[in-house]
């Protein structure tokens, strides 16, 4: 392929990359924007992003073998020309059933377009730099989408509110429908894969993961353990996973392979992906969250995530520069050790920290993020490859389960541990303010003072002071309850850095000592 037309893939796959990252993280990022747009409490508004999830963290699951089956080529039109749709149908929100409704059409239609985004990437590249520099740029492609959506959301909100932003999703949309008729894929030979009992199995695990996924998404806002409909939605996934492993089990070419998930090497690689995606959430839900919590909204960290992107961009190059078979436990042990280094000084941070003393931390967090993605998807599909073909659709199914839902999951525990430490410093702090301390009643009368001129009964001054300084305590409690949070994330990048130095020692130990097989005589 001649350069300009690898050129021509690879923007393709950067715009299709970014067209479905927007339409996942705009929202996300904009919750409390858009609340006020559809008439909904916050809680209601987040039913938008579980919406969108419940259907997208399976649909790749049947798009692979759909793929297969009817060709790359119908595949690609007719995926795309979904997206479009949906993206048209944004457009009619208008309240919150109507965006529920709307948001779940669109985590269908935007399930396809990571896959192409894979696809157009790889296409650019000859064979042998297929997995070392088309896979690292294919996955920072990906990864982009968060910040980018964060830096575009302010412009886009005071031109023309929620429904600019789903004008401009169509547009990215139109143009990637464009690219995918003007430059078509190599088609694979197809072949008949799909079999009646692939549906059953695949509508039981859409069901699990839906299931999972909106819990995993509404769970702490709602709480764990308060709302009814969250142990029914568990119970529900539970049911409908052991089903559908049960039908797998007793199949002669099923559609996963319950067995192979479940030997030791995949339960390991699923294990070190998870707790990645849980160390990664610092970023992805810490430093959002922790900002806000002092109110600060997009446009106010817009240079923050200038860096995280310019930082994440970085460390998909560099992947691509030094990736090569058997280099993968050095770029992990890099990355860990970024990661820890970098939530160890956002662990530090107080009610005065802005983001300008969070660009170099989080800087070394999207770095490390981009760096080790590759390598654990290259190795881990290149083991999938030496079992046979017939392992590829099951190690894909580990991988995506380990972002789409592993995601979900960091966000949630992070989340949670958030919650659970700031009621308990909030206890504590509220023990010392008692109206017998002098300095406590100073502190009223000064935040009272505020309002001297235009309220002169002394006890609603103070009774106003006390409403400033409960809040003044709320938001010390968070700002405690983060540092927590950041804390806990750098002891995990150090736990799983220590287990993965264990075992390179231990494989390397073991390779050592081998006994030398014996020489052949004549």
């Amino acid at each position: 392929m001649n350069p300009a037309r690898a050129g021509a893939y690879m923007c393709a796959a950067l715009l299709l990359a970014l067209t479905q990252g927007l339409g996942m993280n705009l929202v996300t990022a904009n919750i409390p924007q858009i609340q006020g747009s559809i008439g909904a409490t916050s809680n209601e508004a987040t039913w938008m992003v579980a919406a969108y999830m419940a259907p997208n963290v399976s649909l790749s699951l049947a798009l692979i073998k759909i793929r297969t089956q009817f060709g790359l080529r119908n595949f690609a039109e007719i995926s795309i020309l979904g997206f479009v749709v949906a993206c048209v149908l944004n457009l009619f929100i208008r309240d919150i059933p109507s965006a529920i409704a709307v948001r779940f059409m669109s985590g269908i239609a935007a399930a396809p377009m990571s896959s192409l985004g894979f696809l157009y990437m790889l296409e650019a590249f000859p064979p042998h730099l297929k997995m070392r520099v088309g896979l690292p740029l294919a996955l920072t492609n990906i990864s982009i989408g968060a910040p980018v959506a964060r830096l575009i959301s302010p412009t886009l909100f005071d031109i023309g509110g929620w429904h600019n932003i789903t004008v401009v999703e169509l547009g990215m949309a139109m143009i990637a429908f464009c690219l995918v008729y003007l430059l078509p894929l190599t088609p694979p030979p197809r072949a008949k894969v799909i079999e009646r009992l692939d549906i059953v199995s695949y509508l039981l695990i859409a069901i699990g993961f839906g299931a999972t996924a909106v819990v995993l998404v509404l769970g702490r806002l709602y709480w764990w353990f308060e709302a009814p409909w969250i142990g029914a939605l568990l119970a529900l996934a539970i049911v409908s996973i052991t089903c559908a492993a049960i039908i797998e089990l007793n199949r002669a070419n099923p559609l996963i392979d319950v067995r192979w998930l479940a030997s030791p090497a995949v339960l390991h690689f699923t294990g070190a992906l998870l707790v990645f995606r849980i160390v990664l959430s610092e970023q992805t839900a810490g430093a959002a969250g922790f900002f806000q919590v002092l109110g600060l909204l997009n446009d106010q960290t817009i240079t923050l995530y200038w860096v995280i992107l310019t930082a994440t961009i970085a460390g998909g190059l560099a992947c691509a520069c030094v990736m090569k078979p058997g280099r993968e436990p050095a770029i992990h042990v890099v990355a860990l050790i970024l990661l820890a280094i970098g939530a160890l000084m956002d662990s530090r941070a107080t009610n005065l920290t802005r983001p300008e003393q969070m660009y170099f931390s989080q800087a070394l967090i999207a770095f490390a993020g981009a760096l080790f993605l590759p390598p654990a998807l290259s190795s881990g599909l290149s083991s999938a490859l030496k079992k046979g073909p017939n392992y590829i659709l099951s190690f894909i199914i580990v991988f995506l389960t380990t972002q789409s839902i592993g995601g979900l999951l960091g966000s949630a525990v992070f989340g949670t541990f958030i919650t659970i430490r700031e009621k308990f410093h909030s206890s504590h702090l509220v023990e010392h303010l008692v109206l017998t301390d002098p300095l406590v009643a100073q502190r009223i009368t000064q935040l009272g003072g505020g309002y001297a001129r235009t309220i002169t009964d002394k006890a609603l001054l103070n009774a106003e002071g006390m409403v400033l300084l409960s809040q003044q305590a709320t938001r010390e409690a968070n700002v405690l309850a983060y540092n927590d949070a950041f804390l806990l994330i750098a002891v995990l990048a150090i736990i799983a850095l220590a287990a993965l130095l264990i075992h390179v020692a231990y494989d390397a130990a073991r390779g050592r000592f081998a006994p030398i097989p014996a020489t052949p005589t004549a």
